[in-house]
């Protein structure tokens, strides 16, 4: 991560020698993890020196200089007065990790509505896309708990949006499904929208996409399966999708599952995360405790 990355509005960006010959905007939206036209706007606003003068986004770089970067401060949109605390399971100057609950969207339906990007742009300072609001690296399906990945800055985002695209990234959940599943069970199949329906998601389509997944048996109940899943991929709805389908659909899925009436969600809780940390490629592993409505359906199940 260059120099100066976790300094609230200032950058000093060296430029490296094999550098030479790119042009300013290009060179600091790589180095910076920003989008070339904000890039190109900072340098455009006069906020981008060379050897203490101020630049066009279009200079082109010699190699071995260094760039004195201003940014602004970060614009703050409208917000709920209803966010809720949320538990913070790792914290640093470029990631945060929390627990989000079940029921909680991560992102606002309208601007100003309550959101797990709302609830945690209070826990510390954000800037990333020139906003004071998180950097969503993942997502959870709103019934889903668990952990739950943010960045503070934009290098920091492209940092794991490039260990995501790495497979660089582990993520686990727990899932309890009805049937009685193998003790343990790979899955790689084609996934894409379902053509009856494009709100739902299949693996019954010739896609050239894939979905993979594993899993294992932690504990079984009557008709029942407490299961530890472990994602290869990242598609939407991806463990619902592929359990169901395999017949062990998830309790209290409304959409692809089955209901119960032990839980008013979906019984799926992203209970394990490991990442490199952005700042220094160190394993972080953050693991989010399982939920009371969960640990009850267990108790529930087992009696």
């Amino acid at each position: 991560m260059q120099d100066g990355s976790r300094v609230p509005g200032a950058h000093r960006v060296p430029v490296p020698r094999d550098a030479a010959g790119e042009r300013v905007d290009r060179f600091l939206a790589r180095s910076l993890g920003m989008s070339l036209s904000r890039a190109r706007d900072l340098a455009s606003e006069g906020r981008v020196r060379v050897r203490g003068k101020t630049c066009s986004p279009l200079r082109r770089l010699s190699g071995g200089e260094e760039l004195e970067v201003r940014l602004p401060s970060p614009r703050r949109g409208p917000r709920s007065s209803h966010e809720p605390a949320l538990p913070a399971l790792y914290d640093d100057g470029d990631v945060l990790v929390v627990a989000k609950p079940a029921g909680l969207p991560v992102e606002p339906s309208v601007p100003g509505a309550t959101s797990a990007v709302g609830a945690a742009s209070r826990m510390g300072r954000f800037d990333v896309g020139g906003q004071a609001l998180p950097g969503l690296a993942h997502r959870l399906d709103r019934g889903t708990s668990g952990c739950l990945l943010f960045a503070r800055s934009d290098l920091a985002l492209a940092a794991l949006r490039r260990a995501f695209a790495a497979s660089q990234v582990e993520k686990e959940y727990l899932a309890v499904v009805a049937g009685d599943p193998p003790g343990e069970m790979a899955l790689d199949t084609p996934y894409g929208r379902e053509p009856r329906d494009p709100r739902r998601f299949t693996t019954r389509v010739a896609s050239a996409r894939r979905a993979r997944l594993s899993f294992r048996v932690e504990r079984r109940f009557a008709g029942a399966a407490l299961l530890r899943v472990r994602l290869g991929t990242g598609r939407t709805h991806q463990i619902r999708v592929q359990l169901a389908e395999q017949g062990f659909p998830v309790l209290g899925d409304d959409v692809y599952g089955v209901a119960s009436p032990h839980i008013g969600r979906q019984a799926l809780h992203a209970v394990r995360l490991a990442f490199p940390r952005p700042s220094d490629g160190q394993r972080v592993v953050a693991v989010a405790p399982v939920p009371a409505d969960l640990e009850e359906l267990l108790r529930t199940l087992e009696r």
